[in-house]
């Protein structure tokens, strides 16, 4: 699975992976990484994205910011005895 905005985004500025790593100071390895969802960036990276590209961190980095409240599996939950009032 991949970031697909983020790869988006750079396919349309026609830029390798290499030059975007050029100019964020950081390695094409990571940007290559962090596109595979192989390594999450830390907030200044996502910062870097942000500004590269004109576009929120939460557009690019969906997964990282997705909520999901599952309260189907909370109510199936059984006491332990363990918990506090």
């Amino acid at each position: 699975m991949t970031r697909d905005r983020l790869i988006q985004e750079r396919l349309n500025r026609n830029l390798t992976q290499k030059e975007v790593a050029e100019m964020m100071s950081i390695s094409e390895v990571f940007v290559r990484k962090i596109e595979k969802r192989k390594a999450n960036p830390g907030r200044k990276t996502m910062l870097k994205f942000e500004k590269l590209y004109g576009v929120s961190e939460r557009s690019l980095f969906p997964d990282l910011f997705h909520v999901n409240i599952d309260t189907k599996c909370i109510g199936q939950l059984k006491p332990t005895g363990t918990e506090r009032s």
